[in-house]
């Protein structure tokens, strides 16, 4: 059977690079006309810089090589990537079929780089100034270049394609350490990729599709199955059963043709499909827009609007103004969700009046002449890369003091507090709260739901996993 190969991007809203895989079986390379075909998939992730919320570059080819055979094409065209869109998430780009075999090396081509960062001035004053953004290219002052468009890495554990399997790719894009900073860390324009790539298969934690928005196609309610297609065409099959969890108490009997989804899950290792975890309908009006909340007007009380730095749009070409904050009426009749709300905390909700820059949010609704009518707002996981404040845990409460200094840090005016769950996942050697302690702080990622605390009316953290960074 022909093998898939899957692009995963983890998407950094911090702006960091991790993660680790490896390739598994073996097989020996024969020429291409005599081989099978095999599944593989790549990952993609970033690390920190304050205040850029957006990284943009056009993958122009991904190889991989046997050294014996010609290099095998593993995207089936031009890509272009948002690299600063989430941290710590993996999404799914692609799947393509590439012959069977045990490849050693990659090569990436890239072009076409943008940077985009937010203004953020008097953020303490009251009501604060709006946050504006300024995007650089390779036409603005400074302009934006990369210092090498190709880079060719060789694996350190090969990547094993075997028939009938899906294995892939980790694709680590570390933009703390590729976009170039001047001794007063203001960005200079020059980009030098800083690009680092594993074997890893379907069975692996980094494998795992934490979200993939996608709009749907059809729908069999007697296979329990429905078919999507994504941002760049290509569609895929998404399998339910008893154990997905529909959020918003929907079903699959609520889906139509104009539905646009988030799904959560894995893929299947023999046919592709993607077993979804969880469904969140966005929209059920053929449009969706989604991105970083910098501004909510007025800043306490009910929301009458509020500026969306806007992310991602399906469906894409619609003119609406991706890359750009968009301020986002709101007339009181919206539906409002949370996203994978597995512990529900009594006094955290999320409505209009419960907004707070810095959350991650989707819109739906009727798209036209240039605006969209919002029926459905959705909160989102993020990813914040920062540092654990010193002498914060407090293990009975569950909670401890994390200093984001990525691109959300510059909203928050502050340290935020972190609650951690029975469901949350300590990863990079951290087993619980009890390794957040010293006199010095502690480089950490977290993932989870930024939500505004009612009393207070700050941005508190709702942990879905906290992971340990290396210095």
């Amino acid at each position: 059977m022909d093998l898939k190969m899957w692009l995963l991007g983890i998407s950094a809203l911090a702006l960091a690079a991790l993660g680790s895989g490896c390739g598994g079986g073996s097989s020996s390379t024969q020429p291409q006309q005599q081989q099978q075909t095999a599944s593989a998939f790549v990952i993609a992730t970033d690390a920190p810089l304050p205040s850029v919320v957006s990284f943009q570059v056009d993958i122009t080819g991904l190889t991989v090589s046997d050294g014996v055979n010609p290099p095998v094409s593993i995207l089936s065209n031009t890509q272009t990537v948002d690299f600063a869109r989430l941290n710590g998430l993996k999404t799914l780009l692609d799947i393509n079929t590439i012959p069977a075999g045990t490849y050693t090396t990659v090569n990436v081509t890239l072009a076409n780089p943008e940077i985009g960062y937010l203004n953020v001035t008097n953020p303490q004053t009251n009501p604060p100034t709006r946050p504006t953004i300024t995007t650089l290219n390779s036409t603005t002052t400074p302009p934006v270049s990369l210092t090498t468009s190709s880079l060719t890495i060789t694996l350190a554990s090969p990547l094993v394609v075997n028939s009938g399997d899906i294995d892939g790719l980790k694709f680590d894009f570390d933009l703390r350490k590729s976009i170039l900073v001047d001794q007063n860390g203001q960005i200079t324009g020059m980009v030098t990729p800083n690009l680092d790539l594993e074997a890893i298969t379907p069975s692996d934690a980094d494998a795992y599709i934490d979200e993939f928005d996608a709009g749907v196609v059809s729908i069999d309610t007697s296979g329990n199955s429905f078919v999507i297609q994504g941002p760049r065409g290509h569609q895929f099959t998404v399998n339910v059963n008893g154990q997905t969890e529909w959020e918003n108490s929907e079903s699959l009997a609520n889906l139509t043709s104009t539905s646009i989804v988030q799904i959560s899950g894995t893929l299947d290792r023999t046919s592709g499909a993607i077993l979804a975890d969880t469904v969140a309908i966005l929209s059920q009006d053929g449009f969706y827009a989604g991105g970083l909340v910098t501004y909510v007007d007025p800043p306490t009380g009910q929301a009458s609007d509020f500026d969306l730095y806007v992310r991602s749009v399906l469906p894409s070409g619609t003119g609406f103004a991706s890359g750009q904050i968009s301020t986002i009426t709101l007339t009181g009749n919206e539906k409002f969700f949370i996203y994978w709300w597995h512990l529900r905390f009594p006094s955290f909700l999320f409505n209009s009046s419960l907004m707070v820059p810095g959350q991650r949010v989707t819109i739906g609704g009727p798209f036209s002449n240039g605006a969209v009518t919002v029926k459905r707002v959705v909160l989102r996981h993020e990813g914040h890369t920062g540092a654990w404040v010193v002498g914060s845990t407090d293990a009975g409460a569950g909670t401890f003091q994390f200093d984001s200094t990525g691109l959300a840090g510059v909203l928050f005016n502050g340290p935020v507090t972190v609650y951690t769950t029975p469901f949350t996942v300590f990863k990079g050697g951290l087993t619980g709260l009890g390794g957040l302690t010293g006199n010095s702080a502690i480089p950490l990622r977290v993932v989870g739901l930024v939500l505004k605390d009612p009393i207070s009316s700050q941005p508190v953290f709702v942990a879905h996993s906290v992971e340990l960074l290396p210095n």
